[in-house]
């Protein structure tokens, strides 16, 4: 990968912020926005809900979507209009939509515009999909039917791109007695949308009765976030990694990466061509089924020294290959070549 730029860009992102301390060192954008700066760039951030709470004297979304959306899009269009940004780089915050994009591109035309979706199901969501027309690139956690229904809609530059860590935070740390446990889940045990597969509700139902094992997130138990979800990490043998959708091609949700780079030992749901990401009993270990999990499980439990192996080798390959810094280098990649130099473009592994 090159991490060489003609020059620093400027570049704008506009999210959500995660103002919930529950979602401190699991926000993407924190991490994207050092990658870049530690690059040379020089990066603004505008969070588009928050500046549509200042202008707006409603609690209701729906009223201020209707009586102020306009003048939010006013205030990002003069941001944008005053900054003269190389990239505008969309996150998809709730409200802004094609207008707002629109809007955007009569002031600042010679600007690139990229939108990126770490969501599954993009069809549920309509008016993404709508958004994502208006954009030059669209970038996804995965490259299956979820990127495909992105291309479907024509949006001129469709790319996989992986969840990030960040290093600086994202590692094994010493913790307390009472983090530890055999194994770790953190989520809910199914998805809120539709899908026929159950495996992850399975899995997590079965954890819920073992007493080595701690959930959080699910059937009533508190989330953890924050430092005690970093340590909730560093303190398990095992951690468990089921998507809600296990057929999408390279799709993880970012549980993967945090568990990888936290230093725990991963089982992980074999998803198609993942290990053009991570290899099989290098970086982690790939089950099919619940019994096989649970037969995975028994036996790495048993031998601390190859579990161990494997999770010193996932946290190093996590480290070195998705940081924050190589993730920001391949979408700056993407926007002055088209593509980027990484294995999952031609299909061989570079383990």
């Amino acid at each position: 990968m090159s991490t060489k730029m003609q020059r620093p860009k400027r570049i704008f992102i506009i999210y959500d912020r995660k103002l919930k301390p529950i979602k401190t060192f699991v926000d993407q954008i924190p991490k994207l926005a050092k990658g870049f700066v530690r690059l040379g760039n020089d990066i603004r951030i505008f969070s588009y809900c928050s500046e549509l709470s200042q202008v707006s004297p409603f609690k209701s979304k729906s009223l201020s979507k209707l009586l102020f959306k306009s003048q939010t899009d006013e205030l990002l269009c003069d941001q944008i209009k005053t900054y003269k940004p190389d990239i505008v780089f969309i996150c998809f915050p709730k409200i802004l939509d094609a207008t707002t994009v629109r809007r955007m591109r009569k002031v600042a035309p010679n600007t690139i515009f990229i939108g990126n979706d770490g969501d599954p199901w993009p069809k549920l969501r309509r008016e993404i999909i709508e958004t994502a027309k208006e954009l030059d690139i669209l970038t996804a956690t995965n490259d299956g039917e979820f990127l495909q229904d992105y291309r479907d809609a024509e949006v001129p530059l469709c790319a996989f791109m992986p969840n990030m860590c960040d290093p600086d935070n994202d590692h094994r740390y010493e913790v307390a007695s009472k983090w530890q446990t055999d194994i770790l889940w953190t989520g809910t045990a199914k998805h809120h949308a539709d899908t026929s597969e159950n495996i992850r509700e399975k899995l997590v139902t079965e954890l819920a009765k073992r007493d080595n094992c701690k959930l959080y997130g699910c059937f009533g138990r508190p989330q953890i976030g924050g430092t005690d979800y970093l340590y909730a990490i560093s303190g398990a043998c095992i951690g468990a990694h089921v998507n809600a959708v296990n057929s999408v091609r390279m799709y993880h949700s970012d549980r993967l990466t945090h568990y990888l780079a936290g230093g725990t030992f991963v089982l992980a749901k074999r998803v198609p061509e993942t290990d053009l990401l991570f290899r099989d009993g290098v970086h982690l270990k790939y089950f099919d089924t619940v019994d096989e999990f649970f037969e995975l499980a028994d036996w790495y439990l048993k031998h601390e020294t190859e579990r161990k192996k494997i999770a010193d080798a996932g946290m190093q390959w996590t480290h070195e290959r998705f940081n924050c810094v190589r993730i920001a280098g391949y979408i700056l990649e993407l926007v002055e070549k088209g593509n980027y130099s990484a294995p999952w473009f031609d299909g061989t592994p570079d383990l």
